[in-house]
């Protein structure tokens, strides 16, 4: 409980030193998970952004993953978004992913790193200036670390956001996410997670930030 509090004031410390220009949302996601074979696992998820003005993103997402090796697994992932455009109006939209995840452990730590390419298609002309590309890769690296007789694991990540460019340029660190937070497991089939996540845009600083307090819950067959 005590990691539970420590990341509601991490966020709450983000909230009220924000800047003019920052923005804070609620992210949630309810997930059901299982195996179809030894080595093969869906997943399926519903996740809700809101923001200021209630909500912001709704969509579904379902995957594949295989674990190719101990260390390895790829998978796919296909989303379909309702978001709000710039003009206050809902509208759809499809996303499919590639993901390369790698795992390994040190001890209690466990390190990974993800790696993400994304398409989408009929991408929505949205004000957010947060907004997702249309295609790019994400590199995301994790840590967490198991504390011994407990069931919470605390974590910490950083993503890191590319948009492939015409002509083959790309522009690095174009945004980065950095997350903080813990999971909680109650048993083999039930576990929940909340943390503090701090977005940022790499092309202008003056436009601020913004705060994100994220909870989802994980249901496994």
């Amino acid at each position: 409980m005590r990691l539970i509090i420590c990341v509601f004031l991490v966020f709450c410390a983000g909230f009220t030193s924000r800047g003019q220009t920052d923005d804070q949302m609620l992210w949630t996601k309810v997930g059901v998970e299982g195996k179809i074979i030894k080595k093969l696992s869906w997943s399926g998820e519903i996740n809700s952004r809101f923001g200021s003005n209630g909500i912001e993103t709704f969509f579904p997402e379902a995957g594949l993953e295989y674990k190719l090796l101990k260390w390895f697994r790829p998978s796919i992932q296909y989303r379909y978004v309702i978001d709000k455009n710039k003009y206050g109006n809902f509208k759809a939209a499809s996303r499919i992913s590639f993901n390369g995840a790698f795992k390994t452990k040190v001890n209690r730590f466990k390190l990974g790193l993800r790696m993400r390419y994304q398409y989408s298609f009929n991408q929505i002309n949205t004000a957010d200036k947060y907004a997702i590309f249309e295609h790019g890769l994400r590199l995301k690296p994790s840590i967490e670390y198991s504390i011994k007789g407990s069931k919470y694991t605390p974590l910490l990540s950083g993503e890191f956001f590319y948009q492939p460019k015409e002509g083959g340029a790309t522009t690095f660190y174009q945004k980065i996410r950095l997350s903080l937070g813990a999971k909680y497991k109650f048993n083999s089939s039930h576990r929940v997670a909340i943390k503090y996540q701090l977005n940022k845009g790499f092309r202008d600083f003056k436009e601020g930030s913004r705060h994100v307090l994220a909870v989802s819950y994980i249901y496994s067959l």
